[in-house]
C-alpha cells in the first residue's frame, strides 16, 4: 500500500470514531435491572467496533511515514487501546463472567469470529526489540555458563570401545539399507522386463492400435477435466486450500520486505524530524524569544496593577509547582483575570448561605430516609441501576480526534509530498515549548519585581502563593516497600535469578498457535494478577508462553516445585520474592508464573509434599502483590488444574481474575486438528476424514490431540506419504492410549468456580432472571384466562 492509501484508511478510521463518541454518550445514563439485556448488546457493539479501530490504526502507525503524523496516531492507538480494556471490563461487570457470547453482536454487525481477536499492537515489541536482543544476549551468555556442568553431571563420557561398537552399529545398518534398496530396484525391473515380452506376443493393426490410443488418452483427459472440477468445486465451499493460500509464503514475505522498508524510512524521517526540532527551537529562542519575555512581563505587570486596583493590595504570586505565571494567565485576558476576582469575592459572601442551607438539608435527609415501602423498593431499584463508567481515555481520544480535524483532516498530501515533516507545524509545536522555558525565567524576574512593589508601595513582605498541603490522617496509603537489596546491582541480581532458575528464557509461542505501551497500563484497570483453571493439557502454559511473547515480557517462574531448596528459611523467601519483583519493575514487562498455584493455599499438605513447603511464599507473595501500582507493568498469572485442594478465599484474594477454561468443543477440535497436521507439514487431502476425527476426540485436551499428532507424523510416515496417504485411522490408536477429560472433572471445575465471588454473582444473576421469566409467563397466562 501507498501512503496515499494509508492516509485514506486513517481518514476512514476517524469517520469511524466519530460514530463511536457519538454512541459513547447514552450509556452514560442509568438503565434499569430489566434492560439488561439490551445494555449488554450495546456494549458488546461498542466493544467490537473499538476493537476495528484498534486493527486499523495499529495498521497505519505500523506504515505511516510522516513523523508529526505518527505522533498523534500514536495517542490515538494507545487511547483505543484503553479503551478497549475499559469496555472489556465494562462487560465483565455487566456479564458478572470473564467469558462473554458476543454470537448476537457479531451477527448483527455482519462480523466474524476472526474479529474478536485482540489485536496487539505492533510496536509493543518493535520499539523494545534491541532491548530484548540484548536481554537475550545476556541470558544465554549466562545460561551458556551453566550448561556445560549440567551436561558433565547428567551425561557420562562413552569408553573408546563401546564408542566403535556404536559407530559399526550405525554402518552396518546404513549398508543393509542401501543393499535392500538396490535389490528392490532389480527386482522392479525384472518384473518390468517380463510384462513387456507378455504384451509384445500380442500383435494389433494400425487403426486398433491408434484407437486404443486415442481410448486412453481421451480417458485421461477426462479424469483430469473431473478432478478439476471437483477440485474447484472443494475450493469453493471451503473444504480444500486454494492455490493462493498454498503458494501464500512467497507473498507474504515480499509483503514484510515492503512493510520493513517503509519501518526504516521511518527511522530515516525521524531523524531528520529531530534535527529540524532542535534547529527550529534554536531559531524561535533568537528570533521570537525576546519579544515573548516582553510580552509575558507586561501581562504580568497589568495584572498587579488590576489587582492593586481592585482589592487594594498588590497579589500573590503562584508558586512554580503550581504552574507559575501560566495558572493566571490560561488562555485568559486580564479583563477576565478581573472578572474571575470579583466573582471570588461573590462567592465568599454565598459560603455563609451555603451553610445555612446544610442544615435544612440534613433535616431534608432524614426525612426522606422514613418513607415507606413504596420508597423503599424504589430506591432498590436505583441501587441496581446499570451505567458505565465514566472513561479515563474518551479525554484523549476526543483531543486527538479535534487535532486531527483541526491540522491533518484538509491537508493536502502535495504540502510534504516526501514525507518529510511540516514545516508550519512543528515550529508552532515547538512555540509552545520556547513559551514554557521563557516562562520560568519570567517567573524568576517577575517574583522579585513583585517583592520590591510591595517594599516600595506597601511596605510589606513577599507572601509566595505555596501548594495546598495534604491533610494528614490516619490512612497512608500503602507503605513503600523496603529495599532489602540497595548495594546490589540490577546485573547481579539477574544473573542470581537465571542461576537459580528463577528467571527462565521463554519459548517461542505466538498467540495465534494458541487456538504494553506504559501509557495504557498507567489509566487502563489495574488487574495484577489472573488465575487459569482448567484439566490438564488445555493449554495453561502454553498461553503463559503466547503472553510472554507477544508482549516481549521476561517469564520469572515462582512455581513451588521450582523453589525446593531455594533460599530457605524466613528471610531467604522474603529476600526471593523481593528480588523477583524488583527485578520484574525494572526489566519490565514481566510475567511472574505460579505453576500448580492451588499448592500454595492448600487446604492440608500432603505428607509427601511436606519436604517442599509449598505455603512458604504465601504471605510474602501477597504483600508484593500490593506494592505494584497502576504504572507497573507485572503480572502474576497462576495455573492450576485441582483449585478444590486450596482455601477458596486465599486463592481468590490472590487472584483477582479467574478464567476457567473449558475443554475444546467440536469445531475447535476440527481447528485443532487440521491445524496441528498442517503444522507438521502434511497437506490435508479429502482421503483424510477431519471431521471424523473431530467427533472421536470428543472429551480429549489439546494436549491429547497434538501428542497423537506427533505420534503418527514421524520422519519415516512423512516420507510415506506420496505413496500412503494420510488416513484417520492412524490417529486413533495412539489416541486411545491417552487419558481424556471425563465429565465428572469438568462438573467438579464447574461447580468450584461458581463457588468464587464472580461465579455466586453469575449464579444469582441467572436465579434472577430465570424467576422474572417465570413471573412474566404466569402474568401472561392470567390474562389469556
Amino acid at each position: 500500500m501507498s501512503e496515499g492509501a494509508y492516509q485514506r484508511l486513517w481518514d476512514a478510521s476517524h469517520v469511524t470514531l466519530q460514530e463511536l463518541l457519538d454512541k459513547e454518550q447514552p450509556l452514560l445514563e442509568p438503565v434499569p435491572e430489566r434492560e439488561r439485556q439490551s445494555f449488554q448488546y450495546k456494549l458488546s457493539s461498542l466493544y467490537l467496533y473499538y476493537l476495528g479501530l484498534l486493527r486499523r490504526l495499529d495498521k497505519v502507525y505500523d506504515q505511516m511515514v510522516q513523523p508529526q503524523k505518527r505522533r498523534l496516531l500514536r495517542r490515538l492507538l494507545d487511547g483505543v487501546a484503553g479503551r478497549v480494556l475499559e469496555l472489556k471490563d465494562e462487560l465483565v461487570r455487566a456479564d458478572l463472567c470473564e467469558c462473554h457470547c458476543l454470537d448476537k453482536a457479531l451477527q448483527e454487525l455482519k462480523l466474524t469470529p476472526a474479529d474478536l481477536e485482540v489485536p496487539i499492537p505492533k510496536y509493543f515489541l518493535l520499539e523494545q526489540s534491541i532491548t530484548l536482543k540484548e536481554r537475550q544476549l545476556v541470558l544465554m551468555e549466562i545460561l551458556a555458563r551453566i550448561e556445560p556442568m549440567s551436561i558433565e553431571e547428567s551425561s557420562p563420557e562413552l569408553s573408546r570401545t563401546e564408542a566403535i561398537i556404536l559407530v559399526q552399529r550405525a554402518e552396518r545398518a546404513r549398508q543393509g539399507r542401501l543393499r535392500a534398496k538396490f535389490m528392490q530396484q532389480i527386482r522392479k525391473e525384472e518384473e518390468r522386463d517380463q510384462k513387456i515380452r507378455e504384451e509384445g506376443r500380442c500383435s494389433f493393426s494400425q487403426n486398433q492400435a491408434a484407437v486404443n490410443i486415442q481410448k486412453m488418452w481421451r480417458g485421461c483427459l477426462q479424469r483430469k477435466r473431473t478432478q478439476q472440477d471437483r477440485r474447484l468445486e472443494m475450493e469453493f465451499i471451503g473444504m480444500l486450500p486454494s492455490p493462493n493460500e498454498v503458494e501464500h509464503p512467497g507473498v507474504i514475505s515480499q509483503a514484510c520486505l515492503v512493510e520493513d522498508i517503509r519501518r526504516l524510512r521511518q527511522t530515516e524521517k525521524e531523524e531528520e524530524f529531530q534535527l529540524a526540532l532542535s534547529r527550529a527551537h534554536t531559531s524561535l529562542i533568537e528570533t521570537e524569544g525576546p519579544d515573548i519575555k516582553e510580552k509575558m512581563k507586561e501581562q504580568i505587570r497589568q495584572w498587579f496593577i488590576e489587582c492593586h486596583s481592585l482589592t487594594g493590595r498588590f497579589p500573590d504570586y503562584p508558586d512554580e509547582a503550581m504552574g507559575g505565571s501560566y495558572l493566571i494567565f490560561a488562555d485568559k485576558t486580564p479583563e477576565q483575570v478581573r472578572m474571575e476576582l470579583e466573582l471570588q469575592v461573590q462567592e465568599s459572601k454565598k459560603k455563609d448561605q451555603e451553610k445555612n442551607k446544610e442544615s435544612e438539608n440534613e433535616i431534608k435527609e432524614k426525612k426522606k430516609k422514613k418513607k415507606g415501602k413504596e420508597d423503599k423498593t424504589k430506591k432498590g431499584e436505583t441501587d441496581t441501576m446499570l451505567k458505565m463508567m465514566p472513561s479515563k481515555f474518551i479525554p484523549v481520544i476526543n483531543a486527538g480526534h479535534e487535532e486531527y480535524i483541526k491540522v491533518w483532516r484538509n491537508r493536502h498530501e502535495s504540502a510534504h509530498p516526501s514525507q518529510t515533516f511540516d514545516l508550519e507545524t512543528l515550529r508552532e509545536e515547538n512555540r509552545k515549548q520556547v513559551e514554557v522555558e521563557i516562562r520560568i525565567q519570567v517567573d524568576e524576574l517577575m517574583r522579585q519585581e513583585l517583592k520590591n512593589l510591595r517594599l516600595a508601595v506597601d511596605r510589606e513582605e513577599g507572601r509566595p502563593l505555596k501548594a495546598p498541603k495534604k491533610k494528614s490522617g490516619k490512612k497512608m496509603g500503602k507503605k513503600k516497600e523496603k529495599d532489602l537489596t540497595p548495594n546490589r546491582t540490577l546485573d547481579s541480581l539477574f544473573e542470581e535469578l537465571v542461576i537459580c532458575g528463577l528467571l527462565k528464557k521463554n519459548e517461542t509461542v505466538a498467540l495465534k498457535d494458541y487456538v504494553g505501551s506504559p501509557d495504557i497500563h498507567s489509566m487502563a484497570p489495574l488487574i495484577r494478577s489472573i488465575l487459569l483453571v482448567g484439566p490438564s493439557g488445555i493449554g495453561k502454559k502454553m498461553l503463559v508462553k503466547a503472553v510472554c511473547t507477544e508482549t516481549g515480557a521476561n517469564l520469572f517462574d515462582l512455581s513451588p516445585s521450582n523453589l525446593q531448596d531455594k533460599y530457605p528459611g524466613k528471610t531467604g523467601v522474603q529476600m526471593m520474592v523481593h528480588m523477583v519483583f524488583k527485578v520484574a519493575r525494572l526489566l519490565q514487562p514481566s510475567v511472574i508464573w505460579i505453576g500448580n498455584a492451588e499448592k500454595n493455599f492448600y487446604k492440608k499438605v500432603p505428607k509427601e509434599e511436606r519436604a517442599m513447603d509449598p505455603k512458604r511464599i504465601k504471605k510474602d507473595l501477597i504483600k508484593a502483590l500490593r506494592q505494584l501500582g497502576p504504572g507497573d507493568r507485572v503480572m502474576l498469572i497462576g495455573t492450576t488444574a485441582r483449585p478444590q485442594l486450596a482455601e477458596m478465599n486465599g486463592l481468590c484474594r490472590t487472584y483477582e481474575r479467574i478464567l476457567l477454561l473449558p475443554r475444546p468443543d467440536y469445531a475447535s477440535r476440527y481447528v485443532l486438528w487440521k491445524h496441528m497436521i498442517e503444522t507438521q507439514g502434511v497437506q490435508v487431502t479429502k482421503s483424510l476424514d477431519i471431521s471424523a476425527l473431530a467427533k472421536v476426540s470428543d472429551g480429549y485436551t489439546p494436549g491429547c490431540i497434538l501428542q497423537a499428532t506427533q505420534s503418527v507424523l514421524t520422519e519415516r510416515r512423512l516420507l510415506q506419504l506420496p505413496k500412503r496417504p494420510l488416513v484417520a485411522s492412524e490417529f486413533l490408536g495412539h489416541l486411545a492410549k491417552l487419558e481424556p477429560v471425563y465429565k465428572e472433572e469438568e462438573e467438579s471445575l464447574k461447580d468450584w468456580y461458581f463457588r468464587t465471588p464472580m461465579g455466586k454473582k453469575r449464579m444469582k444473576l441467572n436465579k434472577d432472571q430465570f424467576e422474572a421469566e417465570e413471573a412474566r409467563k404466569a402474568k401472561e397466562k392470567r390474562k389469556r384466562k
